[in-house]
């Protein structure tokens, strides 16, 4: 038993003598909306109390006892939801629609009908509840893009001030190591300095004073007409000049 608004015998298995059509079963939601409900209802007459459903139902005992079962529970199922709820909770539905009519079958006097299967096959929403449906798809979907950017966003800030963070400690150890070799240079040249000022005593300066006199006596045997300037406690360097040559300077140096 197919109950639809238009046929599609493609989705139909054919069972026994063959397929009764109905109109679609209309419906009222919670609210009162009028919906519409698509449905394949498959099932066999039990052959062993056939000819007594048949006597007691007569030939159209399928709208006796199939059909007044699958609209009353089918109304009774979708009256529980909003129109705009059905889509969602589409398989629940379907599910409760299913147990309902089994259940109902089953409680026939002989059970002369076997359930096979039932099949929801479409949910016709009125016009107005479909468009506020793809609003609120739209709407969800422009929230989902508008997250989405949003994360996007933070993700690229946090990448950023990462980037930047190793930039800035990237600086700071360069800038650290470079004040590091300029302190261990200093400290380098300060302890040379030191040892240089340690090394030096008196005897050494008296050498370096001798060394200085004897330069100044082997020039003095070139020219012996030179003028020597000696500075106060004899420290070098010392000067002197060649009177025959004028032009002429020479520095000793220790």
């Amino acid at each position: 038993m197919n109950y639809s608004s238009t046929e599609d015998l493609g989705e139909v298995v054919q069972r026994g003598s063959g397929i009764k059509r109905n109109a679609a079963i209309s419906v009222l939601d919670a609210r009162g909306l009028p919906v519409s409900i698509e449905l394949t209802v498959q099932y066999k007459l039990e052959p062993t109390t056939a000819p007594q459903t048949i006597a007691t139902w007569g030939m159209s005992w399928e709208d006796k006892i199939i059909n007044p079962v699958v609209r009353d529970v089918t109304r009774s199922v979708i009256g529980k939801f909003n129109a705009e709820e059905l889509p969602q909770k589409r398989n629940e539905i379907a599910v409760n629609i299913e147990e309902g009519i089994r259940k109902a079958i089953d409680a026939q006097p002989g059970q002369p009908v076997e359930l096979l299967t039932v099949q929801l096959r479409e949910i016709v929403l009125p016009a107005k509840i479909k468009e506020q449906i793809e609003r609120v798809q739209v709407a969800k979907q422009e929230v989902e893009r508008t997250r989405y950017e949003v994360e996007r966003a933070n993700q690229e800030a946090l990448k950023r001030a990462a980037e930047a963070e190793g930039q800035a400690k990237a600086r700071e150890i360069n800038a650290q190591g470079q004040a590091n070799a300029i302190k261990i240079e200093a400290e380098a040249e300060a302890y040379a300095n030191k040892k240089i000022s340690e090394s030096i005593s008196t005897p050494l300066l008296n050498l370096r004073q001798i060394e200085v006199q004897g330069k100044f006596n082997e020039a003095l045997r070139e020219n012996k007409d030179a003028k020597i300037f000696l500075t106060p406690g004899g420290s070098v360097p010392n000067i002197w000049v060649d009177t025959k040559d004028s032009q002429k300077a020479v520095s000793i140096a220790k």
